[in-house]
Parts: structure tokens; C-alpha cells; sequence
């Protein structure tokens, strides 16, 4: 392990790799647990919130970490992967204590009068009994919200804005003794350096990570992401969450979300409000943007219509296999959608003109790039209409071994298209990305599992030991 008076920032940590003594990959740092303490005493760091590959986090105590270092984490071999459950007495560092506002006070307690400072980061240390602990702060002095967005030691002090470079306001490394204020509960704190900590996590990474932060924090870090990262976290989310975030939103910010939601997600979420709040929100939309989402909710939940999506790839039958190929390597559709064009009459805008086929996008590559798809359009496959029921429209995918299928209405004009992953989210159980966010079904009760004491007596534990501990080892590492 790392060895006394080392000091890591925590932000370095974020996301970092977990190895067993074989070099095998445990898992992710997610964050940091610690347990804050009075009289100015630094926070002892019990373990950290490890995300496993089941998407499950769970705790790893300090005491069995053997390295620690910022770009990797190596542990004894042996984790407890009971679900990780913080309790009232722990605080997680990323999720709750960046972008406090605290008190720093640069003469010590009893000096001058203390100055309101922004917490940016935290460093911790190892000492000589082999704890780890807090000790230092990285602070930044001003207003909040004053120039660019907050920088943490871990991705420097500048940031690019309007072409040019800004600096914020003074930043500085201090005792951790020398800040008050963070065991008190503050109401609007920002999230600006928890955003950046986790900005390169796809958006069901950072559902994850959004899922387990508390409903207040949750709220916090949502208004501060933009529409189009919002919206792409919400439809990885549980609808639970879905609805919690959204109502807590400014009226017209949730439509403005739900505008940058693809129309059959916006649908699904709207359905689970109240029909006036649900009516209220969609006059709030554009108009050109509401339309697909009212139609959406006009039909039945479990029918092609209800599960559709109302911007499938739609190219007139004139149109080259060049440039269909150019609009499916388009990175913002999602890989069902762009595996087949659906070949049309005039208006391309659904709902199109007569419906003509579609064409796969294995044939695109096979055919020279001036083809045009009208000569290679398939006909023969019937669509299905609006009203198929969910049973059917599975038959119809695993008969075909397709990945997507048109719906048309009874004058062959194209409606949409309905997508695998949105026949998937209704086949499983109503909970399975909840319990896909927390890894698995609920563990049973366990008397280990309230008992999170430091045992130091570790036994030793070879490559050969399994990361699955005995009954003994769960209760010395206090999970």
C-alpha cells in the first residue's frame, strides 16, 4: 500500500480500476465512504463504494487494500459482495461533499472572521497506525458560479470559455481542520465538480451513479446537467426516478427535457403523471416536437403503436445507397434504429407517404454506393399495424430475426417503427432496470451486514482464495 504521509485526491480515484492479486478486475471506484467526526478531527475513511461488473456496488474496507495508487486500486483478493447500504453515520465524499459551501477559517478557529469558500476536491492520507484519513482541502475563494466551471487538481485549474481562456477565483489546498460546516445540511448545493468527476460515464454509467445519491443531491446534480445529457441519463433511469427528477424541475425545463427525449421515452414518462400535469407539460412543448409524443399516447400502451418510435431512418425510393449509409453512421441513433431504412413516398416525416419496404443495412454494404433503393427496397415483408398486441410483435422479430419492424397504418402510410430495446422494456419484469442499477435482487438480512467494525487480525489470503469471503472474514470487514 501506498506508504504513510502519501496523499491521493480523491478525484483522481473516480472510476478507477479495482484488481485482485491475479490482475484480475474486480471492479470501479464509484466513491469514497467516510465517517465525519467532532472537534475538528479528520474524517476516518472507512472503504470505498465499489461498482462490480453485475453494475452492483458494493464495500471494500480499507483494510483489505494493499495498493492505492491514482491509477489503480489492488485489494487483497477477497471482497464481500453483499450491496453496498450507506448509514447515517457515513458520508460519501464525490457524492455529497464536492461543491459544498463551507466555512474556512485561515487563522484557525478562534481568528478573524471565517470566509465562505466552494470545496473543489479532498486529499487523503495514510498515517501511522495505517488509517487513512482527510487532511486536506482544495477550496476555491468567491462567489459561486463566478467564471467558468470549477476545476479539480485532477483535471486543472483552467477551462476553455468563449475562445478564451478564464481563471476562477483563487484556489488553495488547506487543512481539513482549518473548514467548518460540512456535517451541516445545505440546501442548493451545486454539482459542477461531481459532473466533471464522472463526465466521460456513458449515460445508464452515470444513471447508475445518479440512482444512489440521495433524492435532494439527486435533484441538485440533475438541474445541472444539460437537456440533451439529462435526457439521455432519464431514459436509462427507473421510472420511479424518472418522475422524482422531473417533478422537480421548473415547469418549463421538464419541457424542455422531454423535447430532447426520444418521443416514445417522453411518452412512457408522461404516461406515468397525472393527466393534467402530463397535459400542462406537453402544451409547454413545441408544437412540432409534442405532436409525435400526443400520438404515442393515443394508443394502447402494449401495442406496436404504444412502443413505436416516431423518427425511424425514412429515404425516398430515388435515394442512392450512399446516401443511406451516410445517414445511419449517424452516432445519435441507437443501433436498432439505424439497422434498416424504411423506403417511402414523400413526406420522409412520419407519418410518411405510401410505404414501400425497407432495406437492411447488410445490403446497403453489399451494393455499390450509386444503387439506388428503390431497386433493392424488400416489399415482401409485411408491417404491422398499430394495433398489434406485444405477443405478436415478438413473433414477428424472432420469426424474422429482426432487430426492428415498420408499423403502418391502414393506408400504408409509415406510422413508425418499433425497436428490440423497446419490446425488451416491456417484457421484463415492470423493476429490472432498478434492479439492473443495484445489481441484482435484494440481499436477505444478515447480522454481518450492520457490523462495519476494523478488524486488523486479517488472515492472509493468497491468488488462490476466491474474492467471495467466509462468514468470518464478511464480519472482520464489517459487511
Amino acid at each position: 500500500m501506498t506508504g504513510a504521509g502519501s496523499r491521493v485526491f480523491v478525484s483522481h480515484l473516480a472510476g478507477v480500476a479495482v484488481f485482485d492479486p491475479n490482475g484480475d478486475q474486480v471492479g470501479r471506484i464509484r466513491d469514497l465512504v467516510v465517517n465525519l467526526r467532532l472537534g475538528g478531527r479528520p474524517p476516518r475513511v472507512a472503504g470505498f463504494a465499489v461498482e462490480v461488473v453485475s453494475k452492483r456496488r458494493v464495500f471494500l474496507p480499507m483494510n483489505r487494500v494493499t495498493s492505492l495508487e491514482s491509477a489503480q486500486v489492488i485489494t487483497t483478493g477477497v471482497i464481500n459482495m453483499r450491496r453496498f447500504e450507506q448509514r447515517s453515520s457515513e458520508t460519501l465524499v464525490l457524492a455529497e461533499l464536492l461543491d459544498r459551501r463551507v466555512e474556512w477559517h485561515p487563522d484557525g478557529p478562534d481568528g478573524s472572521e471565517p470566509e465562505t469558500v466552494t470545496v473543489l476536491d479532498v486529499a487523503i492520507t495514510q498515517t501511522r497506525n495505517r488509517e487513512w484519513e482527510i487532511d486536506k482541502v482544495f477550496i476555491e475563494r468567491g462567489r459561486p458560479g463566478a467564471g467558468t466551471q470549477s476545476s479539480t487538481p485532477a483535471q486543472g485549474w483552467w477551462r476553455a470559455t468563449g475562445g478564451r481562456l478564464r481563471r476562477r477565483g483563487e484556489t488553495l489546498t488547506v487543512d481539513w481542520s482549518s473548514v467548518t460546516g460540512f456535517a451541516l445540511r445545505e440546501e442548493d448545493q451545486g454539482a459542477a465538480n461531481l459532473l466533471a468527476t464522472f463526465e466521460q460515464l456513458r449515460p445508464a454509467d452515470l444513471a447508475n451513479v445518479l440512482h444512489h445519491l440521495s433524492e435532494k443531491r439527486r435533484s441538485e446534480v440533475a438541474a445541472a446537467l444539460d437537456d440533451e445529457r439529462l435526457a439521455d441519463v432519464m431514459e436509462e433511469l427507473p421510472e420511479d426516478d424518472q418522475v422524482s427528477i422531473l417533478g422537480a424541475l421548473h415547469q418549463e425545463r421538464a419541457a424542455d427535457v422531454l423535447e430532447a427525449m426520444d418521443p416514445d421515452d417522453a411518452a412512457d414518462l408522461l404516461s406515468e403523471l397525472p393527466e393534467g400535469e402530463a397535459e400542462r407539460l406537453l402544451q409547454l412543448m413545441e408544437p412540432e416536437e409534442a405532436a409525435p409524443v400526443r400520438r404515442l399516447l393515443s394508443y394502447a400502451e402494449h401495442t406496436a403503436g404504444g412502443l413505436m418510435t416516431t423518427e425511424p431512418v425514412v429515404l425516398e425510393p430515388d435515394a442512392t445507397v450512399a446516401e443511406a449509409l451516410a445517414r445511419i453512421r449517424n452516432a445519435d441513433l441507437k443501433p436498432a434504429q439505424a439497422a434498416q431504412v424504411y423506403v417511402c413516398r414523400p413526406p420522409t416525416e412520419t407519418p410518411t407517404g405510401k410505404y414501400l419496404g425497407l432495406v437492411h443495412f447488410q445490403k446497403l454494404l453489399r451494393e455499390p454506393p450509386y444503387t439506388l433503393l428503390g431497386a433493392i427496397v424488400d416489399g415482401d415483408l409485411d408491417a404491422l399495424p398499430p394495433e398489434t398486441e406485444l405477443p405478436r410483435i415478438t413473433s414477428y422479430l424472432a420469426t424474422y430475426n429482426m432487430v426492428a419492424a415498420p408499423v403502418v397504418d391502414e393506408n400504408r402510410h409509415l406510422l413508425g417503427a418499433v425497436t428490440v430495446d423497446d419490446v425488451l422494456d416491456h417484457i421484463l419484469p415492470e423493476d429490472w432496470r432498478e434492479s439492473a442499477l443495484h445489481g441484482g435482487p435484494p440481499d436477505d438480512d444478515d447480522d454481518t451486514e450492520n457490523d462495519r467494525s476494523d478488524d486488523d487480525d486479517e488472515p492472509e489470503h493468497g491468488p488462490e482464495h476466491d474474492r467471495y469471503p467466509t462468514a468470518e472474514e464478511a464480519a472482520a470487514d464489517g459487511r
